[in-house]
């Protein structure tokens, strides 16, 4: 399954960079997706940074055959490599479980804001049960990438 997410700012590209490369930035947006525990690790590596969010997510809102599937709990590790301040690779994995998800993302100017584009690739690898999933997986990407959005126009905001 693709899923491409599109989210805007109100603020310059190299501002929006800015955030996304800032830990503090990360957490927030973290703890507005109320997961259960995140450790936050970026590294900055040129023009660009390396990241890694290593949550624990709650799976109460799931339907019963996925929380079947993932359990009362899952852990969630998304890796960005932003080779410099206008594209980055994402993947997140779920340790134990047969997902794949990769994918790039950019900022576009767009005006006088910015456009975040985000393009993935899910596949869950579950006899029957794998379209579904992937579905379930593509919406709570887009939830989690709709509550960092949320913190992050808040985040702009600041002077």
């Amino acid at each position: 399954m693709d899923l491409r997410h599109e989210l805007s700012y109100d603020a310059a590209p190299a501002r929006v960079f800015a955030m996304l490369a800032d830990p503090d930035f990360r957490r927030a947006a973290c703890a507005a997706q109320d997961v259960v525990s995140a450790d936050v690790e970026l590294e900055r590596d040129g023009e660009g940074f390396r990241l890694t969010v290593d949550q624990v997510q709650r799976t109460t809102d799931l339907p019963s055959f996925a929380r079947t599937f993932a359990g009362e709990t899952t852990r969630a590790v998304q890796r960005e490599v932003w080779l410099g301040p206008d594209a980055g690779s994402l993947s997140i994995e779920a340790p134990g479980t047969p997902t794949d998800v990769t994918g790039t993302i950019r900022l576009e100017p767009s005006g006088t804001g910015t456009t975040e584009v985000v393009e993935l690739s899910l596949k869950v690898k579950v006899p029957l049960l794998g379209g579904r999933l992937e579905k379930l997986l593509a919406e709570r990407i887009r939830a989690g990438m709709d509550a960092e959005h949320a913190v992050g126009t808040a985040w702009l905001e600041q002077p």
